[in-house]
């Protein structure tokens, strides 16, 4: 039988030898965890320890198919945000880093005043920016809508799981459609890539992410245009409409919301320093604004 050791040599180089991953030794360790069931700290400490035919020939193949592209949270099942685990599937995008910046800006903008009540977000998929903020703002109820059946099947597991279902609905509907309300806080991570720019994307994201969560049409804004629309009819007279928006565009979406009559009220960056979300509210209605 192979050892833990061996399979973790096999598996770094395989993944290093593709150029684009970039913890090869972390991820050989986590797929091998999955493979044999085993805690990642069993995986990192006892690397004499030998490993089942069968679940040699499991990391071995989840090895391969991350080296085809395949993104390590379809092959795992699960990708971390917020500190809480969320199922993925081919049917969702997979949660990402970037994405938390609207978690933190929702954070920030209630600070001094009441925490909102209702909550809605365009475009659930798992489910991750609702059960997040369900899960800091512990008195809120949350609505998350999206296209796809499928990734609302997800997200409805996922509220199950982190024990938020009480709090949490779901239901088929595109950015259009006008839900009951109105809403504290709706936030929303549309589709936001130029349709001739997802072809250049990492395989990761263009071959297996949903392409309906991606394609923002021709110039990338088309969805944010959608929302501005509606937004003053959901929001509360003193709601806020939070964004996730794609580098470089953040100017672009600011004028589409004072197109609206809506107000920048304050954004925030991401680690790597790129606009990455912004508040809105409605114009004259008095909220402090930040420096922008």
């Amino acid at each position: 039988m192979s050892r833990v050791g061996e399979l973790i040599d096999e598996g770094v180089a395989a993944l290093a030898a593709v150029g684009r991953i970039d913890n090869p030794r972390g991820e050989a360790r986590m797929l091998l965890a999955v493979a044999t069931g085993w805690e990642t700290a069993t995986v990192f400490g006892y690397p004499e320890r030998e490993v089942a035919p069968e679940a040699t020939a499991r990391y071995r193949d989840f090895v391969q198919r991350r080296v085809s592209g395949e993104p390590a949270a379809h092959i795992t099942g699960v990708r971390e945000f917020w500190s809480l685990p969320f199922k993925v599937t081919a049917d969702t995008l997979v949660p990402r880093p970037d994405t938390e910046a609207v978690i933190e800006l929702a954070l920030q903008s209630f600070e001094g005043r009441p925490k909102p009540e209702a909550l809605l977000d365009l475009g659930t998929g798992t489910g991750c920016l609702l059960l997040a903020l369900l899960s800091e703002f512990q008195s809120a109820t949350g609505l998350g809508l999206d296209i796809s059946r499928a990734a609302l099947a997800v997200a409805k597991e996922n509220a199950e799981r982190l024990d938020l279902a009480e709090r949490a609905a779901f239901s088929l509907a595109d950015f259009a459609e006008a839900p009951e309300g109105p809403f504290d806080l709706v936030v929303s991570n549309p589709p936001y890539i130029a349709s001739a720019d997802i072809a250049d994307l990492e395989i990761e994201v263009r071959k297996y992410d949903p392409h309906a969560a991606l394609d923002g049409g021709a110039d990338g804004l088309d969805a944010y245009r959608t929302i501005f629309q509606a937004a003053p009819g959901r929001l509360t007279e003193d709601g806020i409409l939070i964004f996730e928006v794609g580098a470089g565009q953040a100017s672009d979406v600011r004028a589409l919301g004072e197109k609206a009559g809506m107000l920048l009220l304050s954004l925030r960056k991401d680690l790597a320093g790129i606009e990455r979300a912004l508040a809105f509210c409605k114009k004259g209605v008095g909220i402090p604004r930040a420096a922008v």
